[in-house]
Order: structure tokens, then C-alpha cells, then sequence
């Protein structure tokens, strides 16, 4: 008797690039108004395969959010905590942002937590945690620098790190609003030395 059992063909296609692919039909069209024919000729597979990788389109639209909130990979975040100078790691995070909110040849606009997720926290289920979490895990990583800092006598016991943190979040969004509503890079890094100043100063 033969007991083997069936084996599913393997996946042709990278599941992250496809992702990606799903997110930008998502920023550009919203939720509504993206079509499941929209998405898998974005993502390049057919119907079929997108149900077996990803779920229906609303599991789809949180694994975008999903990945798009993962702050392990979050390019400004990254440049925050690896740069040892203080002034130089909250300049660098900022400069990141610009870079990518000036970066031309893209549809999307904004921020996709800020300009489309926010649009279904009250229509799509999961969303409102996803956003709640993404917030909170950013403001976490970044708190958790000055806290180091702290420690290691670079800033006072006092310094309130959480709000600065808060801070930080809330700057990066207004820089990707300015960007992509045309505003040129040297526009945007005229003040990042007073902005800069403003978030390390006790």
C-alpha cells in the first residue's frame, strides 16, 4: 500500500515581492476599491494561488499592514539605533524619512498606515490592533535609544524619552505629508537642525 502523501506543487513566486505588489494596489486604490483582479495581476498569480498563500483579501490587506509595520526593517528605525552618535543617529533617522518621502517613480503617497490603513480601522476587522501596535512597537524602539542614552550619561535621568520618542513618530509622519506633496528634499533638510536640536535637548 502505498502511504506517500500528496505534495503540493511549490510555490513559484516570492511571497514578500508579491506582498509588496498587493500593497501598492492597496495604497493606490484603497481597500474598496482594490479589485481581487487588481491584486493578482499586481502580485502576478492567479486567484487560486493567492487564497492558498495568503487567505482572502482581507487576510491579504493585514499581511500588508503586517509587513509594512515591521519595525525590525523600518529603514529610519534602523539607522536611529545603529548610529553610536546621538545627534547623528535622530538626524540620520530623519534623512532616511526625507530620502523616501522625496524618492520619485512610486504611486503611493504618504505614509500606507497614514494614508490608506487609517481610512478601515472602524470597516476592516484586525486593522484598529495592527495600527494601535505599529505605533506603540515604533514608539517603544525608539524610546528604548534615549533610555540607553540614559544609562550611559549621554542624556539626564530626566529626559522624558517616551514623549520624545512620540515626538520623533509624529515629525516622520509630517515629513512624508511634505514630501509627497512635492516639497523637494533641500526643502525639506533646511531645518533638520533645529528639528534635530528640538528632540535631544532636555
Amino acid at each position: 500500500m502505498n502511504d506517500t502523501k500528496k505534495i503540493g506543487r511549490p510555490r513559484t513566486f516570492d511571497e514578500n515581492e508579491a506582498l509588496l505588489a498587493a500593497m501598492s494596489v492597496f495604497w493606490a486604490k484603497g481597500y474598496d476599491g482594490a479589485s481581487l483582479k487588481d491584486l493578482t495581476r499586481a502580485m502576478k498569480i492567479s486567484g487560486p494561488s493567492m487564497y492558498s498563500a495568503f487567505g482572502d483579501k482581507r487576510e491579504l490587506y493585514l499581511k500588508t499592514i503586517d509587513l509594512y509595520a515591521d519595525v525590525d526593517a523600518c529603514a529610519p528605525v534602523v539607522a536611529f539605533e545603529t548610529e553610536p552618535d546621538l545627534e547623528k543617529a535622530v538626524r540620520g533617522f530623519f534623512e532616511a524619512v526625507i530620502t523616501y518621502a522625496t524618492t520619485p517613480g512610486t504611486s503611493a503617497k504618504g505614509c500606507f498606515l497614514a494614508s490608506c490603513v487609517i481610512a478601515n480601522v472602524d470597516e476592516v476587522e484586525g486593522v484598529a490592533g495592527r495600527m494601535e501596535k505599529a505605533i506603540d512597537d515604533t514608539d517603544v524602539r525608539l524610546a528604548a535609544r534615549f533610555d540607553k542614552e540614559k544609562e550611559r550619561g549621554v542624556l539626564p535621568e530626566d529626559f522624558p524619552s517616551k514623549a520624545r520618542a512620540r515626538l520623533m513618530y509624529d515629525m516622520r509622519q509630517g515629513y512624508m505629508f511634505r514630501g509627497r506633496a512635492g516639497r523637494t528634499i533641500e526643502a525639506l533638510l533646511e531645518d533638520l537642525d533645529d528639528r534635530v536640536k528640538m528632540i535631544i535637548t532636555p
